[in-house]
């Protein structure tokens, strides 16, 4: 895919990509200055990432535990699932 960047340094990212990447109206991007080809990252907020994290904890009826050993079978140690 292709596009082209205007004098003022814009360049439309063509819909397929925004939508195989989740990509909104007025999302941020951020661009690897680093990296030695073209690389954006969509910019997520932090703190509100923080917020959630363990929200759910307590109020699934289960530990993490008990799910991971419902989803993929008890594992002892060094054996793999039983």
């Amino acid at each position: 895919m292709k596009a082209t960047i205007t004098s003022k340094g814009q360049v439309t990212i063509p819909i397929a990509i925004r939508e195989r990447l989740g990509l909104k109206t007025g999302q941020v991007i951020e661009f690897d200055e680093t990296s030695p080809f073209l690389k954006a990252v969509p910019v997520f907020d932090e703190a509100e990432m923080q917020a959630v994290i363990g929200c759910a904890k307590g109020r699934l009826g289960r530990s993490s535990q008990e799910w991971l050993d419902e989803t993929r079978g008890s594992v002892s140690p060094g054996k793999g699932p039983v």
